[in-house]
C-alpha cells in the first residue's frame, strides 16, 4: 500500500468516525428532547399524533443544518418546533376557512356521543386561543407558547436567541398583543 492509499483509507476512517459520532449525537439529543418537543407542539395543535410527526421533521431538519448544531442546538430545535407548529396551525385555520367557504365540510358536525357543556366550552376556548395565536407575530406566539409550557426566562432567552434582560418586556408585549387581538376578534371578555 503506498502513501496515497494509506491517506485515502485514513480519510475514509475519519469520515466514518465523524458520521458515527454525529448519528450518536442525533440519537442522544432525540431521546432527551423528543417528548418535551412533542408536548410543546401538541400544546399548539391539540393533536398528539401530528405533534409527533412534526417533532420528527424538526429533528430531520436539524440533522441537515450544520449551523444549528453545537451549544445553541436546543434553542434552534425549540424555535423551529414552535415555528412548525404555528405554520401547521395557520395551514389548518386556512384549510378550515376554505372548507367552510366552499361547503366541503358541514360546519355543524354532530358527535355520536354527547359531551358535557364544560368540555365543549373548554374546546371552544382552546380553539379561540389557537386562532388568536395564529394571528400574532411569530416571536410573540413563540414566547407565549413556550412560557405556558413552563420555560423559564433564561430558557426563553436561550431558545429564542433573545437578550435575557429583555425577556420580561417582550413577554409582556406578547401578552398585550394577545389581549388586543382577542378583543379585536371577540370583544371584551
Amino acid at each position: 500500500m503506498d502513501a496515497r492509499s494509506e491517506a485515502a483509507v485514513g480519510v475514509t476512517f475519519n469520515e466514518a468516525r465523524l458520521a458515527k459520532e454525529t448519528r450518536v449525537d442525533l440519537e442522544t439529543i432525540f431521546h432527551v428532547q423528543y417528548k418535551r418537543m412533542c408536548r410543546v407542539i401538541a400544546r399548539v395543535l391539540r393533536d398528539p399524533g401530528r405533534a409527533e410527526e412534526l417533532a420528527v421533521e424538526v429533528f430531520l431538519k436539524w440533522s441537515r443544518h450544520a449551523n444549528a448544531q453545537g451549544e445553541k442546538a436546543e434553542g434552534w430545535l425549540y424555535r423551529t418546533a414552535v415555528r412548525e407548529a404555528l405554520d401547521e396551525l395557520r395551514r389548518q385555520t386556512q384549510r378550515a376557512r376554505y372548507e367552510r367557504l366552499f361547503a366541503f365540510v358541514p360546519s355543524g358536525k354532530a358527535h355520536a356521543s354527547s359531551t358535557p357543556e364544560d368540555v365543549r366550552a373548554a374546546k371552544e376556548d382552546q380553539e379561540t386561543v389557537r386562532r388568536v395565536l395564529s394571528a400574532l407575530d411569530r416571536r410573540q406566539a413563540q414566547l407565549l407558547l413556550l412560557r405556558s409550557e413552563g420555560f423559564s426566562y433564561d430558557e426563553l432567552a436561550s431558545t429564542l436567541d433573545l437578550n435575557p434582560a429583555s425577556v420580561g418586556t417582550l413577554l409582556a408585549r406578547a401578552q398585550q398583543a394577545f389581549r388586543k387581538e382577542y378583543i379585536k376578534r371577540y370583544g371584551e371578555a
